[in-house]
């Protein structure tokens, strides 16, 4: 792409804005480009709100003239990517409450259907497909919109009625409507601007919650069926503006459970269901930096507990003891190298999720006596997770299995005989061979002594000559880990001779509690030189070309490709940044944007000198310099909000004036999608198309 003789790229008019904290003053020449959530939600846009929409568009068409040229390579994409997936498809049906559940997806359709059929008492082999019928049709539930999402449904206790949340802006604030699954009916009862989830009581107690202008879940209602949303009572307000409620059902059908995390603090208040109309009490009440889940069972509480336990350890509990810490028991101890991320409770078996070296295990405890056993995964990097298990009394555990040469994959394993059964795997439609494909994992010491885990796979024939294109991938925040997941998309890529690699950097979990917080706050700059440290070794043993090393991230990884670009403009052919959070400090000065207040924990709070300070030397939009940049591929959604529209528009505008290179900018924005992207299961397959066909072109493969 950097050949093409390009057209003039789109170029916004300055008006410097003066951002001025602790006596030092930054100038944002791009702010004007920034609307609020009204402006960009009226049907009939103000002046500005044109302007800004204009300046989009040009920004689009632009992009869509520097790539013309791989217009049809994108459609070939496309349709590659599209052909590999079984367009009529089931999911494996699992029960609940007397329900068997599934949902199907109809060829040429966007969105599941989803279906249910009562239980046969003592009858445990899967139903065929016939015997369900449909309650919940997603695709009827989109038509007329141009983004639609089903957040979440949730059955009440007498099976009955349905809840269900949708959202058709892409701005994550759904409306739960309701259904009479007797009848059909469609139930008078809307509620807006909730999270999506919520919870039954009974048949007519309803609990939820609220978010506010910020879009932060900050409020907890109870409704009442066949009463107006204006009458719902608040049963919970969260007033810390760093933390965010939401509300649940126990697994044990015994509690309403309030839960209000921030990103290191958790609590949880509780309500009898048996008293719809009661007060909840707190479990135990908050405290700096401890966070903890829990689980309800016959026998009293399981808590998922940080308390003097860095990588959490495992506490037990009688009902009336929750709220006295002297008095809970340990299951699980702590462990210096290993990670305690979950645990599934049954009548007679405790499954245990922890992460060793990067990889999840899942190990298995039977409560009667004590044995334990461990399922055993033989793929170098791989994702083993527990899967939907709703019911208590039952010797039978599913769990989700995927590698990056194995596709998602569903098994049921026998608790009791540890016997292995093979449910589904998703199918690849045409050639596709796993043995054709090879994956490996390596260990990469950073410039601090650091082992850094990364995860490569390639096609077979690929050569390993330091010759082959290679796309590194990372995140590194938050506790989040990129998994080595299957992707058939992905083959595309790998069909054509790149390699791709996972870079599990600092930042994430991967190595454990100390392997987040060696990448936040004043140590974030690890997660950035981690990544520099990863690609520079890719390059060193020959996994790929010198001159065609690409890299890619969204989010807060977009802010790590972001950071990168700036610190090492020469090491990349091309970059790849999707929905980036690059305007770190203007970002958490604002606490009127998204999410900002709940993330002061993770960069720091720029109202304090000292975090400022900090977050001023990586932000990627305060750091662009006059370098020779390369191509790169930005992209954003105009109703994002996790990281506003403006960002990403902002900073392709100063990177472009500070670009000394021949090297395209582009950015496209979806007008009608948000954060995740444009929804449906094809018409987000035309998005990886576009960065695909990009990187195929900059490789030189087109």
């Amino acid at each position: 792409m950097s050949t093409i003789t390009t057209p003039k790229a789109p170029l916004a008019e300055q008006e410097p804005h003066p951002i001025t904290a602790h006596g030092h003053t930054r100038l944002d020449p791009y702010f004007w480009l920034r609307l609020s959530e009204a402006q960009r939600e009226a049907k009939v846009p103000d002046a500005h709100t044109q302007r800004v929409i204009d300046h989009l568009k040009a920004e689009n068409a632009y992009s869509d003239v520097l790539l013309a040229p791989v217009k049809a390579l994108r459609d070939t994409l496309y349709q590659e990517m599209k052909g590999r997936i079984k367009e009529t498809d089931m999911s494996v049906p699992y029960r609940e409450n007397g329900y068997w559940y599934t949902f199907r997806y109809e060829a040429g359709q966007e969105y599941p259907v989803h279906m249910r059929m009562p239980a046969v008492p003592g009858e445990e082999d899967i139903p065929a497909q016939e015997r369900f019928t449909d309650f919940l049709d997603e695709n009827a539930l989109a038509k007329g919109h141009d983004y639609f999402d089903l957040g979440d449904y949730e059955i009440s206790p007498t099976n009955r009625l349905v809840a269900y949340s949708i959202d058709t802006v892409s701005r994550r604030q759904y409306e739960i409507r309701f259904r009479d699954l007797s009848t059909g009916e469609e139930l008078p009862d809307v509620i807006t601007r909730t999270s999506g989830g919520g919870a039954f009581a009974d048949d007519k107690t309803f609990f939820y919650s609220r978010k506010d202008k910020t879009l932060r879940s900050f409020k907890v209602f109870r409704h009442v069926m066949g009463t107006d949303q204006e009458t719902d009572v608040e049963v919970f307000h969260e007033k810390d503006k760093a933390f965010s409620c939401d509300v649940y059902r126990s697994r044990s059908d015994k509690y309403i459970t309030i839960a209000t995390d921030s990103t290191l603090s958790s609590e949880h208040w509780m309500l009898p269901v048996s008293d719809p109309m009661g007060d909840f009490f707190v479990f135990l009440p908050r405290e700096a930096e401890h966070e903890h889940s829990i689980l309800h069972g016959p026998d009293g509480f399981h808590i998922l507990t940080n308390w003097n336990a860095k990588n959490f350890r495992l506490m037990h509990c009688a009902e009336a003891d929750h709220a006295d810490r002297g008095k809970w028991t340990e299951v699980i101890p702590h462990r210096e190298d290993v990670l305690l991320e979950d645990i599934d409770l049954f009548k007679d078996h405790l499954v245990i999720s922890e992460r060793r070296e990067g990889l999840t295990h899942l190990r298995i405890r039977r409560l009667s006596t004590g044995v334990e056993h461990e399922i055993q995964f033989h793929d170098p990097a791989y994702v083993a997770y527990s899967g939907t298990n709703p019911e208590w009394d039952t010797h039978r555990f599913r769990y989700g299995y995927t590698s990056l040469t194995t596709p998602s994959t569903v098994y049921e394993h026998d608790m009791d005989t540890l016997a292995d059964t093979l449910l589904k795997q998703q199918e690849v439609v045409g050639v596709f061979n796993a043995q054709d494909y090879m994956s490996e994992r390596v260990w990469v010491t950073a410039r601090d002594g650091a082992r850094v885990p990364m995860s490569i796979v390639h096609h077979r024939d690929t050569p390993l000559n330091g010759t082959a294109p290679l796309l590194l991938y990372g995140y590194g925040s938050y506790g989040i880990n990129v998994e080595p997941t299957f992707s058939s998309a992905r083959l595309s890529l790998l069909n054509r001779g790149f390699v791709f690699a996972i870079a599990h950097i600092r930042g994430g979990e991967d190595l454990g509690r100390t392997w987040y917080e060696q990448g936040r706050m004043e140590h974030k700059l690890n997660t950035f030189t981690d990544f520099i440290d990863c690609a520079e070794f890719l390059v060193k043993e020959r996994y790929g070309d010198a001159k065609r090393l690409f890299c890619m991230g969204g989010s807060a990884g977009g802010l790590l490709v972001g950071a990168v670009a700036n610190m090492r403009p020469d090491l990349w052919k091309a970059i790849v940044a999707e929905v980036p959070f690059v305007d770190v400090v203007s970002t958490m000065l604002d606490d009127s944007i998204p999410l900002t207040t709940g993330e002061f924990d993770e960069w720091g709070d720029p109202n304090e000198k000292a975090a400022y300070e900090r977050m001023l030397t990586y932000s990627p939009y305060d750091n662009v310099r006059d370098a020779a940049y390369p191509s790169m591929l930005v992209l954003t959604g105009f109703h994002d909000s996790q990281v506003q529209y403006w960002e990403p528009a902002k900073w392709v505008q100063r990177l472009r004036a500070h670009q000394q290179g021949e090297a395209p900018i582009l950015m496209v924005t979806n007008l009608e999608a948000g954060h995740g992207g444009a929804s449906g299961r094809f018409e987000r397959l035309k998005e990886v198309a576009l960065i695909y066909a990009f990187l195929v072109q900059e490789a030189g493969l087109a």
